[in-house]
């Protein structure tokens, strides 16, 4: 069953009176329990792609309907309940609030919710829990300045677990990271995905896409290839050799 669909999407911005079309037409679908991948040149249209199917930016044309319900009908009001109830949010940029602890910051989407109506102690008891799972439970109470850029960015998987996404979107959540802590975090989104959370990301990263079921190529706004690594080698090796013949073949 797809969890998302995406029907002839079109994004124009106006620059300077001229019309700047960044996204043209674009036709997918992600299936529930996929791990999607958006690789593509700078400039390319991969994170405006990410931002339009997932109501944070406005659309000039077409559908994307989310768990069957198209978000180009909704109200801004409506769209926000639906990222914050049904959607989880990862970024390059690990943004976090200065004045929280590590764990009042994952847990602030939960006391937003009003699809989580539970006592703030049981609240904090789950974002511990998924602290936990991730190994920083030990940072519960550091300040965001307090921690590695590896342990901030599982913060924010944490965070972005807390109200049971349907779907996770990621803009190059590895991008600012080293390869240490890059890893550890793809083995973290990895293990999500296994246990049933469908997750699409944007990376630059071969190594990062290598790790998903599928990827998508997009070149100036259009989508230009896919690539199905579902069927491939379990070896990650074969897996990066693979994907990377098929990028240079579309002129990667």
């Amino acid at each position: 069953m797809n969890i998302l669909e995406v029907k002839d999407l079109c994004k124009t911005y106006i620059v300077n009176k001229r019309q700047n079309n960044v996204l043209k037409n674009v036709n997918f679908m992600i299936d529930e329990g996929e791990m999607v991948a958006v690789m593509g040149p700078s400039g390319s249209g991969k994170s405006t792609l990410l931002y339009a199917v997932s109501g944070m930016d406005d659309l000039t044309a077409g559908e994307v309907n989310f768990c069957g319900k198209n978000i180009a009908g909704m109200s801004e009001r409506e769209l926000a309940d639906l990222r914050l109830d049904e959607m989880g949010f990862i970024f390059q940029q690990m943004y976090m609030l200065k004045n929280l602890t590590i764990l009042d910051n994952i847990i602030l989407p939960a006391t937003q919710s009003k699809k989580q109506r539970e006592p703030r102690r049981e609240t904090a008891r789950r974002g511990q829990d998924f602290m936990r799972r991730l190994g920083i439970i030990d940072i519960a109470d550091n300040d965001i300045n307090e921690v590695s850029g590896g342990q901030l960015q599982r913060a924010c998987i944490c965070r972005s677990m807390m109200n049971n996404p349907k779907m996770i979107f990621a803009d190059e959540p590895t991008g600012a990271l080293n390869r240490t802590y890059s890893d550890e975090v793809m083995e973290e989104l990895v293990k999500l995905n296994s246990e049933g959370t469908t997750i699409m990301l944007v990376t630059h990263d071969v190594k990062v896409a290598a790790k998903c079921t599928r990827v998508m190529y997009i070149v100036d706004g259009n989508i230009k290839g896919e690539y199905d690594l579902s069927g491939c080698s379990t070896q990650i090796r074969e897996r990066e050799r693979a994907l990377n013949n098929w990028l240079l073949e579309l002129g990667w």
